[in-house]
């Protein structure tokens, strides 16, 4: 439900831009309920994981990895249960950041990355520019990847797997963030 309020609060903001009149006041006002409706849901949602002693652990090992914030981490719990208990490329695949062949006989083509969980994924890219900025060993595997002659968004996705591979690891053993131990 979150990310429903999230793309009509977005909808709402892009319809104001051109609104005039009583039209742009009645857009405000939704605007405004919207942003409150957000912080209750936000607020159920934190309500939810501090009563639950093992979404709150888990919550304290995602949010122990700098560039996860209080939101990928409410998703990963609420939409990733399998984060922790499957292997890595499992892992990528249910988000859609795992790469896949695009081959056909001696014809060999690209590998692409495709579906899985798109609101998983949105909110992770969105954490993995974050990451990217401030997390050293996201950091350094980014600059490499450029460095290679990767395209930005390829290398943003690979850090997108590489970060999720890492917090998944990091659930199923128990531990929060340690750079020097990835």
């Amino acid at each position: 439900r979150r990310k429903q309020v999230v793309d009509m609060l977005t909808a709402e903001k892009n319809r104001l831009i051109r609104a005039r009149g009583k039209v742009a006041k009645d857009i405000s006002a939704h605007i405004s309920w919207l942003e409150k409706r957000l912080g209750n849901i936000d607020d159920a949602l934190k309500r939810q994981i501090k009563n639950n002693p093992i979404w709150c652990q888990k919550v304290e090992i995602l949010q122990s990895v700098p560039g996860i914030g209080p939101v990928l981490s409410m998703t990963l719990i609420a939409a990733l249960p399998e984060l922790g208990k499957v292997g890595p490329k499992q892992i990528a695949a249910l988000v859609g950041v795992a790469p896949f062949n695009h081959d056909s006989g001696t014809y060999r083509g690209r590998r692409i990355v495709w579906g899985g969980r798109s609101a998983v994924r949105s909110v992770l890219y969105m954490a993995t520019l974050v990451a990217v900025r401030f997390n050293p060993v996201l950091k350094a595997f980014y600059n490499r990847l450029i460095q290679d002659g990767k395209k930005a968004k390829v290398a943003i996705t690979a850090c997108m797997r590489k970060l999720l591979i890492i917090v998944n690891a990091m659930l199923r053993d128990g531990v929060p963030w340690q750079a020097n131990n990835v």
